[in-house]
């Protein structure tokens, strides 16, 4: 396990690494999740071992610490991890992340353009989204107010997740996971989406089969955003399908193999 301070108050961030060529690879998690958990079966796949791959928790989440103090935006988170990156000597990396950690990927890459060659975005949120009571993800844990979920609303939240979401969420910070559920709701301005029409590297958007179309889709692919459905999955794709998530992932990053 590695570590770097990326906070003035030298609060840490951690990864599990596995060794291998660069450019690195760096696996982000989403929303009450861990990047080990989630990502471990896909990053050892022969079409994708081999390189030095981050797997790599988000501030207040998993085996990082988890600061009461910090506002976790998703630019905060961003900007964390930059400087995490930046002290494992990443650059050039190519970035799979999955749901929030998507959004947080693609504003690492619009505001730390030196880091990030390309992405692999998996079912990120691209768009801000309503606060829904009582239902389930980050509109749910948005809907309380972050006194009601400190002290009730968390034991809600665990009840509707499930067995499987809550084993890792529950390793997080309950501030964190709020914050980060508020922030990830609200999005950025300007949006992740438009962050993601504009940058210049290679991207590449998955989804699962099962959600049809991914709303606007057709102007992602004009930008150059390569939009591919994976079938027999739900949100969590590397973990229901990881054979075809290694599939398209390695599809996703083949060019630069060859280059």
């Amino acid at each position: 396990m590695r570590k770097a301070a990326v906070t003035p108050e030298g609060d840490r961030i951690r990864w599990v690494e596995l060794p291998g060529q660069e450019p690195s690879r760096v696996y982000v998690h989403g929303l009450g999740a861990t990047s080990p958990a989630y990502f471990t079966e896909v990053a050892v796949h022969p079409l994708l071992a081999g390189r030095r791959s981050l797997l790599i928790d988000l501030l207040g989440h998993g085996i990082s610490d988890r600061p009461t103090g910090f506002d976790y935006t998703l630019e905060s988170h961003a900007d964390a991890l930059a400087v995490a990156l930046t002290s494992a000597g990443v650059t050039g990396a190519e970035l799979i992340a999955h749901s929030m950690g998507g959004s947080v990927a693609i504003v690492l890459a619009a505001r730390h353009p030196r880091l990030v060659s390309r992405l692999v975005l998996v079912d990120a949120n691209l768009d801000p989204i309503l606060p829904l009571p009582a239902s389930s993800g980050s509109s749910g844990i948005a809907a309380y107010s972050e006194q009601e979920f400190l002290t009730y609303g968390w034991e809600e939240v665990r009840d509707r997740a499930g067995a499987h979401w809550w084993s890792t969420m529950r390793l997080a910070g309950r501030e964190a996971l709020h914050r980060s559920a508020v922030h990830l709701t609200r999005g950025t301005v300007p949006t992740m989406r438009d962050l993601l029409l504009d940058l210049k590297i290679p991207r590449t958007f998955l989804l699962s089969e099962a959600d049809g179309p991914l709303p606007g889709a057709d102007v992602l692919a004009e930008a150059g955003v390569s939009v591919v459905a994976i079938p027999d999955c739900g949100h969590n794709i590397m973990l229901d399908n990881p054979e075809a998530f290694a599939h398209a992932c390695a599809a996703a990053l083949a060019d630069r193999d060859q280059e």
